[in-house]
């Protein structure tokens, strides 16, 4: 009996596989479409899941000119780990979290003068790079006061230690309303063109991957990508609709096969009751590995080439399937995300069920899951694959 991997205790209930190669090509055909501007590839969150490291490696490879992460612990690993080349926290900073940042040779994010003077009197702030943010319908972060934003980049550029390195702002619906998208960038371009004209040049950017595949105009200097460079769809559908290939597959096996009779049930509370007789396959992966409770007799899994529906509860560290009249093998692969034969299981898929996006489900897929990585199917270097330090 093997598991889902040939090398070891540490993948044999579960892997998350991961194809550089495609991020790689996500990250060419992204920069490609947003030419002449420069692609930013987001590897927040571990690269949502991915991986951040090796997820910044292949997206850099790919054709991505700048980093984004959200914290300032997500840039000091990325730099510890040897990326270089430009980088950008885009989240809110402590106190501690700016030293870590700047000292990780990392540009910031402002939207005030308070803020400014913060990051003017640090003592690791020399040369540092800093992106002002209008907030023009996101509601978060930044200040909807465009004076306000504007004395902020001044005293940016008039700091002789800092560098107005960008103008920005967060479009809220260029997934499902790309009116208001168009509204958003209708306030911020008049403030950002201004800022441009006293200051010279900065990077004016506001495009997410939803926006970079299907609202050109604001493409502007920079796109921020993070959902596609993964290869997932931003409008949540099909990514191939894009000319995106997921870089993702979350794979167990079957590790026990055992025959139900009418009348007999699988799993905590009883939830599944076969109804005929019927073969039951247990998949040693779980909601500690990332497949949500709420999944429960509403997914489909991939074994033998074929979709099996999954019965019963999630539990923790086990899910049950309804093998139908035929068993197979102990042993045999399991697909929760991913391809099999000629069927598929997107991370797509999962949200629907959910009621969720793609985002959630990468991002969920816990630490106790090994990543390995491979381009199209070669693996890399496995003695990286827990560090995440995949070439």
């Amino acid at each position: 009996m093997s598991g889902p991997s040939r090398d070891g205790p540490l993948t044999l209930r579960a892997v998350a596989r991961v194809d550089l190669t495609a991020i790689e090509r996500n990250c060419a055909r992204l920069a490609a479409l947003a030419a002449p501007a420069a692609l930013c590839a987001v590897v927040k969150a571990d690269g949502y899941g991915h991986g951040a490291v090796p997820a910044a490696r292949a997206a850099q490879a790919g054709g991505a000119t700048w980093l984004a992460v959200a914290t300032a612990n997500e840039a000091v690993a990325l730099r510890a780990a040897g990326i270089e080349g430009p980088l950008v926290v885009l989240g809110a900073l402590s106190p501690p979290e700016l030293t870590a940042a700047l000292r990780a040779r990392a540009d910031v994010v402002a939207w005030d003068e308070e803020l400014v003077r913060a990051i003017v009197a640090h003592p690791d702030a020399d040369g540092s790079g800093v992106h002002v943010k209008l907030d023009t319908g996101m509601g978060r972060l930044g200040t909807r006061d465009v004076e306000e934003a504007a004395r902020a980049a001044d005293a940016v550029a008039a700091a002789p230690r800092l560098r107005l390195a960008g103008a920005m702002t967060h479009l809220a619906t260029a997934d499902d309303d790309p009116a208001f998208a168009r509204e958003q960038l209708a306030r911020f371009l008049p403030w950002a063109r201004a800022l441009r004209a006293r200051h010279g040049d900065l990077l004016l950017h506001a495009a997410n991957s939803a926006a970079t595949l299907e609202l050109p105009e604001a493409r502007l200097d920079m796109v921020r990508c993070g959902i596609a460079v993964y290869g997932m769809d931003p409008f949540h559908a099909d990514p191939a609709r894009h000319g995106l290939a997921p870089a993702l597959e979350l794979r167990s096996y079957v590790a026990a096969v055992k025959p139900l009779a009418p009348g007999e049930s699988v799993g905590y509370g009883r939830r599944f009751v076969a109804a005929a007789p019927t073969w039951i396959g247990t998949i040693p992966v779980g909601y500690g590995d990332g497949v949500r409770r709420a999944l429960t007799n509403d997914c489909d899994v991939l074994v033998g080439g074929r979709r099996v529906p999954l019965v019963g509860t999630v539990s923790m560290d086990n899910v049950t399937v309804d093998l139908g009249p035929e068993p197979v093998e102990r042993g045999a692969e399991a697909v929760l995300i991913g391809a099999q034969g000629g069927e598929r299981v997107l991370a797509e898929e999962w949200a629907r069920r959910l009621g969720t996006i793609n985002y959630e489900i990468t991002c969920g897929i816990s630490a106790r899951v090994p990543r390995e990585y491979h381009r199209e199917g070669a693996d890399t270097d496995r003695s990286n694959r827990d560090a995440g330090t995949a070439p």
